[in-house]
């Protein structure tokens, strides 16, 4: 049976008071539902966060990672660093990755099996642009990211592995796709895994929904049946607006 999740990614916000605050609060919000939870944390601030949550039922993950284990990659940080902490689990691919640091569907495949190689759990982020949508292209689009980056991968991996589809144009916009389209989508990505793998593999992976989730709209979105929870952008930095997402399902 798959897991619902909802994964929370602070990207750059939070400085370490604030995060530890933030942390605390979650901590002491209470959660209805057997929704597992995950928060993605600045790096300066993921060892405090792990200690902070050790012994509870949230884990920490990272939002990004380099593929190489060490070496001179100035500013970057390794698997075995984040290993080193107690972080278990990394964001790879997101859209801001991909637009802002020209992040590619080969670098991303390399980034990948360094990860899995550590048994590191990934939550891969994928997704189209506006243009693409325009154009009618976003199921080739969303297609291609996923073979290009994944489908190297033996089936065994994909218990590792969580997929988030991210419209691009509807994350820090306001804009949401409508419940009916993330259907469509995540069911047409399911679609994908089991021609490519295994109706058995596509149905054990949980798939994410990322576009400006809110409390207001988290139940709806997941209520959709392919729809397995959401990776959460700007609702996830205040601890009420994240748990009462938390507990949509």
């Amino acid at each position: 049976m798959r897991k619902q999740i909802v994964a929370g990614n602070w990207k750059m916000n939070k400085d370490y008071v604030d995060s530890e605050i933030l942390v605390s609060k979650l901590l002491s919000y209470h959660k209805h539902s057997s929704t597992e939870v995950i928060i993605a944390p600045p790096f300066t601030n993921l060892l405090a966060a792990v200690n902070t949550l050790k012994g509870s039922s949230i884990e920490v993950a990272a939002q990004n990672m380099h593929f190489a284990e060490n070496g001179a990659y100035t500013g970057e940080t390794s698997v075995l660093m984040l290993k080193s902490i107690g972080v278990q689990a990394v964001i790879l691919g997101h859209s801001e990755r991909r637009a802002y640091f020209n992040e590619t569907d080969a670098l991303l495949a390399k980034k990948v099996d360094t990860a899995l190689a550590h048994d590191m759990r990934i939550i891969f982020c994928f997704g189209e642009e506006l243009k693409d949508r325009k154009a009618g292209n976003e199921k080739a689009v969303v297609e291609s990211q996923i073979k290009n980056a994944l489908f190297h991968l033996p089936s065994a991996a994909w218990g590792q592995i969580v997929l988030a589809y991210e419209p691009v144009w509807a994350i820090g916009t306001g804009e949401t796709a409508s419940p009916n389209q993330a259907q469509d989508m995540h069911a047409f990505i399911r679609k994908t895994l089991a021609d490519n793998y295994s109706e058995a593999l596509a149905d054990g992976v949980s798939i994410l929904y990322g576009g400006s989730v809110k409390p207001s709209n988290a139940k709806e979105i997941f209520s959709k049946t392919d729809v397995d929870g959401g990776l959460i952008g700007g609702a996830s930095l205040d601890a009420a607006q994240f748990t009462d997402i938390v507990n949509a399902f």
